[in-house]
């Protein structure tokens, strides 16, 4: 377990960041910039659609879930850019392109009945974490996570991106960009191993994962586009591959596939002060 946590430590000296840096940015901020800021207007944007993703890691039918975005702006600022495939979370700090904050995820489980009878059960998962993001250039952004499982597979997880971000402010968005996927040892017993016992139960051959690792590489595109300034077009498009231990895995290769495709689109409402008088 610890070896596989060691490739974790600089994320996770990332992830531990924030009670170090909050008070110093606190109280870098002046009082005139927090008097401005809050008497800015906000506005709000609500994407609400249906999405289908894969039913659980290496599966190879999908599953029907809601896809829900919020973002929210002050002023004349456009709304911040996020990726579809990223955790819930907000930044608790900002600086220079720089921002961190933690992140929330909901993993969906696996049942006998969506793959394999004999195959263990894994339950519905809510992922605990943090994300560190940071804006190489005007066009490009980083973004990473990691999260710990506090129920369900209760292991350690984490994903690392690039996006090049093209825009018109609030009329249109495109987004692309590579991702990597990486888990630890715990992760990917859960998900990719075959006991014994499950070997005899299923027929398929019995495996374990030396560790943890990437187990996926892929890439994620965004759009939005505005049809009026209230209502638009939010959708994402996601393609990722299994690689490694979990690439070989007899659930991926013999009851599920390496290749995890998931895709979403949904309508977006806009609202707040000043919405419709632009």
């Amino acid at each position: 377990m610890l070896r596989s946590l060691l490739m974790f430590r600089p994320l996770l000296a990332v992830a531990a960041l924030p009670g170090a840096l909050v008070a110093t940015n606190a109280g870098a901020q002046t009082a005139e910039t927090e008097t401005k800021e809050a008497k800015e207007p906000r506005r709000i944007r609500v994407a609400l659609g249906p999405q289908l993703g894969p039913a659980y890691p290496g599966a190879d039918n999908l599953g029907l879930s809601p896809l829900v975005d919020v973002a929210v702006a002050r002023g004349d600022e456009p709304f911040e850019f996020e990726a579809a495939d990223e955790s819930f979370g907000f930044a608790l700090l900002k600086a220079k392109g720089f921002s961190i904050g933690p992140a929330l995820n909901f993993q969906t489980g696996r049942k006998r009945n969506e793959s394999h009878v004999g195959i263990d059960e894994v339950g519905t998962t809510i992922e605990v974490g943090g994300y560190v993001q940071y804006w190489i250039a005007p066009k490009l952004r980083f973004h990473g996570e990691l999260r710990q499982g506090v129920n369900g597979h209760k292991a350690l997880v984490g994903n690392v991106g690039l996006d090049y971000v093209a825009r018109d402010r609030d009329r249109w968005l495109f987004a692309i960009g590579p991702r990597v996927s990486l888990s630890n040892a715990k992760y990917q017993d859960v998900w990719f191993q075959v006991s014994p016992r499950e070997a005899a139960a299923t027929g398929l051959p019995a495996f374990e994962p030396k560790g943890g690792g990437v187990h996926a590489v892929g890439a994620n595109a965004t759009g939005l586009y505005q049809l009026s300034p209230r209502w638009g077009l939010y959708g994402f498009a996601k393609y990722d591959r299994l690689v490694g231990d979990a690439a070989r895995s007899p659930i991926a290769q013999g009851i599920g596939s390496r290749n995890q495709l998931s895709g979403g689109i949904g309508l977006s409402f806009t609202f707040g002060r000043g919405v419709g008088r632009r």
